[in-house]
């Protein structure tokens, strides 16, 4: 009997204690868990993998519609600025007729305002010549004349 022997025997005890224990059938739970917490997440990766996918579609399709609007948007904003500009030019060209309209209407006031203090100028001056003149030629008997004449003139024409 040597300590190979006994070595032997010990290995087989041992071997008899863990089948006795049932620490095989242990092991093959415990390694069962494991394949199931495993499957498990391999599942939940899948379903999150999905998911994942889903949004990823989800969110492309959302950019292109994003896409798309601020397209719409940038096109009416480039009509609405087209119009914009288009009527304020109108409104430039009108107020610029208008201002030139007033401008000339002013001129030909002013003209007419001239030729008109002109006219009273000339009338003046011929009144004062005229005054001068018939001072100078005029003595009292004609000048009581006249009077009388004017106020007899004056009387039928109230009359």
């Amino acid at each position: 009997m040597d300590a190979t022997f006994f070595a032997f025997v010990g290995l087989i005890i041992f071997l008899g204690i863990i089948a006795y224990v049932k620490v095989p059938g242990m092991i093959t739970a415990a390694l069962d868990k494991r394949a199931d917490q495993i499957r498990n997440e391999l599942e939940q990766a899948k379903k999150l993998r999905e998911e994942a996918q889903q949004l990823l579609a989800e969110y492309q399709r959302k950019r292109k519609e994003a896409e798309s609007e601020a397209a719409n948007i940038l096109s009416a904003a480039e009509r609405e600025a087209a119009i914009l500009r288009e009527d304020a030019k109108a409104k430039t060209e009108e107020y610029i007729s208008r201002r030139t309209a007033m401008a000339e209407m002013k001129i030909s006031q002013a003209e007419t305002d001239a030729i008109n203090e002109v006219r009273a100028s000339a009338v003046n001056l011929a009144m004062i010549a005229a005054e001068k003149l018939i001072g100078s030629k005029v003595d009292a008997k004609v000048s009581n004349d006249l009077f009388k004449a004017s106020l007899g003139d004056l009387k039928t024409r109230l009359n």
